[in-house]
């Protein structure tokens, strides 16, 4: 069902505004509109131009809620005032940052050590004291590394040859790190070797003690001592901040909903002269939500409510809310994806959700299958909410009744009787046909009825929508449905061996019909009493017409026989079980259950989905494109996810 709206307009002083959107709307759904487009017969209008006061508080508190370990299951201390919640932040706010400050100078001092640390770490194989090797004045060095293949080239030909020492360090996949002793007066020789070697110096620092190793140990235990003292500061701010949990996630809760209100003067408009200084809000809300908010806000002498009927007075249609009861709630999902319904047509969800679930139950009848369908559907619609789920359940219990009516069971059907007749075996003779699924035959008949009701809903549409045209003279109103009836009418009686009208009135039935249908055009113009010339002469007048009621009629054959699919994916149905039961050796008395549970498992999966998009497409195709348009636009509430207990 679609929920009527009514276009309200709230005025007030301006200064009131926040309390008329925390005490009353903040608990209703309002859609609302740009009050400075929409109110197009009032003067003076001016935007607002204010910065929202709880931008900054409310980031603040969604950083402290974030650190918390279960925000979600935190009671929230609502006995807290603006001003408290103000208070809190500031000093939670000082003590965070007092110990992020302290973490900082750590962690700095944290990185020097470790680039100090870094830079000792590949000479720690080495032996000696470096506060020694850094200071010697007789004996010249050089730290650093040298390519891997360079150092084979040192260590094989001009090791022995030089009158220095070369201490290896570390090696990784790429370099030889170590350090070269000389005396003073043979260094340069030296370096110009080493420099052929392509050895980079690293300089070392004069503030190591001890060796390579111990040195490098000694840094490594300070950054530890480091890291712990900052890990001491997490622990003390989530200390910190667990103490005010609940008060924090109430400043957070609140805050959400106090930036939220005052973010509706993007959506406001101001009048202001020298007599007055008032804002205008404008929106749709649901009927009895405005007769709600009217009642209560009756004795408050600072709010002013005024609901617009007449058309004029606001731009656009309407949004669209939907109100199903809850076993067709998932069905709105279907309806959605072809398009929501306009505020005059026909909410097609309740008739959506019984055909869905009637042609899936036929082309997928199967007791145990259904029943499976049925229980995975209602756990994943029960947990997690998911429209979809909640639609295979459904679906799942028409099949489960169709598979009672067919006798199937897990594709057995020697378990249970048939309540109707088995789809693979059942025929019936008809005249000029022969024998023939009686299943197919009943699809075709189904498909028939579903097609004359699309039809009604068409014309009803029509006549709400006030659609002359669409609801006497359109291929799917009254003219279209005297003409498909009779051809129904014509074609059972015919088939049941009834005795068919004379042909002047077969004549009138069918021939009525189409002439107004292919004058549809000059015959609303007559009824409307306007005054219009074909732009075209009558010869293409008329040839256009002949063209498109041969489209009409191919159309009305089409869709028809469409309907054929919910026979035949019924007898597939049945075809693909017996292959099921035949790989599994049932004929044979040697069952074979995995293939039994992995081929009623295959089945259920890959047909089902095929099944459930095919009913998608006859709902779609050859029922809605016949009486629905889709044209409206969804119910946006300003405070939706927003409302909260008072």
């Amino acid at each position: 069902m679609i929920v009527k709206m009514k276009f309200v307009n709230i005025s007030g002083p301006r200064s009131d505004i926040d309390r008329v959107m925390d005490l009353y709307l903040s608990r209703y759904e309002i859609q609302l509109e740009s009050a400075l487009s929409e109110l197009k017969t009032v003067d003076n209008l001016r935007p607002f131009v204010e910065m929202n006061p709880y931008r900054d508080a409310l980031l603040k508190a969604v950083q402290f809620v974030g650190f918390l370990e279960d925000p979600d299951k935190t009671l929230p201390d609502t006995k807290m005032g603006l001003n408290d919640i103000f208070e809190l932040i500031r000093t939670t706010n000082e003590e965070y940052l007092k110990l992020q400050s302290q973490q900082d100078q750590w962690k700095k001092k944290k990185e020097e050590i470790a680039a100090r640390q870094k830079v000792i770490e590949p000479f720690r194989p080495m032996g000696g004291d470096l506060g020694k090797i850094l200071n010697y004045k007789y004996i010249a060095y050089r730290f650093g590394k040298m390519p891997v293949e360079q150092y084979q080239k040192l260590e094989k030909y001009l090791l022995n040859d030089l009158d220095a020492v070369f201490v290896k360090g570390a090696q990784d996949g790429t370099s030889v790190y170590g350090a070269y002793f000389a005396a003073p007066a043979d260094l340069q020789k030296t370096d110009a070797v080493f420099r052929s070697l392509h050895f980079e110096r690293i300089e070392i620092p004069a503030q190591y003690e001890g060796s390579p190793e111990e040195a490098s140990q000694k840094l490594l235990k300070e950054m530890y001592e480091i890291q712990k003292k900052i890990d001491d500061l997490d622990k003390e701010a989530a200390k910190m901040l667990e103490q005010k949990a609940s008060q924090l996630v109430w400043a957070k809760q609140r805050l959400e909903e106090l930036a939220h209100n005052f973010d509706v003067r993007k959506m406001a408009a101001r009048v202001e002269d020298k007599k007055e200084d008032y804002y205008i809000l404008c929106g749709w809300m649901a009927e009895e939500d405005v007769k709600k908010f009217m009642a209560e806000a009756e004795q408050d002498d600072k709010v002013f409510v005024v609901v617009e009927d007449d058309h004029d007075s606001y731009f656009g249609e309407p949004p669209t809310k939907l109100e199903n009861p809850k076993i067709f709630k998932p069905f709105e999902m279907f309806v959605g994806m072809y398009g929501l319904p306009s505020h005059d047509e026909i909410d097609p969800t309740l008739f959506v959700g019984i055909t869905y679930s009637f042609i899936f139950g036929v082309m997928f009848g199967d007791v145990g299958q259904g029943l499976l369908l049925v229980i995975v559907g209602a756990l994943i619609y029960h947990f997690k909410k998911l429209p979809l789920a909640g639609i295979i359940a459904t679906a799942g219990v028409f099949s489960t009744i169709f598979g009672f009516m067919f006798g199937s069971v897990f594709g057995f059907e020697d378990i249970i009787e048939p309540l109707w007749l088995r789809p693979i075996d059942h025929m019936t003779t008809l005249p000029f046909v022969g024998k023939l699924n009686t299943v197919f035959i009943v699809s075709i008949a189904f498909g028939m009825l579903l097609i004359l009701v699309a039809m009604v809903l068409h014309i009803i549409n029509a006549f709400r929508g006030h659609d002359v045209q669409g609801a006497w003279f359109d291929p799917n109103g009254v003219a279209g449905l005297v003409f498909y009836g009779s051809i129904v009418a014509v074609v059972v009686l015919f088939m049941t061996g009834h005795k068919t009208p004379a042909g002047i009135v077969l004549l009138v039935m069918f021939g009525v019909p189409l002439l107004l249908i292919l004058f549809k055009e000059p015959l609303t113009n007559t009824l409307l009493k306007k005054k219009e010339k074909m732009k075209e002469g009558a010869v293409m007048f008329l040839v256009e017409g002949f063209f498109e009621l041969f489209e009409m009629l191919l159309s009305y054959f089409s869709n028809t026989l469409s309907f054929v699919r919910i026979g035949a994916f019924a007898v597939s149905h049945a075809a693909m079980m017996e292959v099921v039961l035949m790989l599994a050796g049932v004929e044979g008395g040697h069952t074979n259950w995995v293939v039994i549970v992995l081929g009623n498992l295959f089945v259920c999966l890959m047909e089902g989905l095929v099944v459930g998009i095919q009913v998608l497409r006859l709902e779609y195709y050859e029922m809605f494109s016949r009486f629905y348009k889709g044209s409206g636009r969804k119910f946006e509430p300003y405070n939706k996810n927003r409302k909260m207990e008072k």
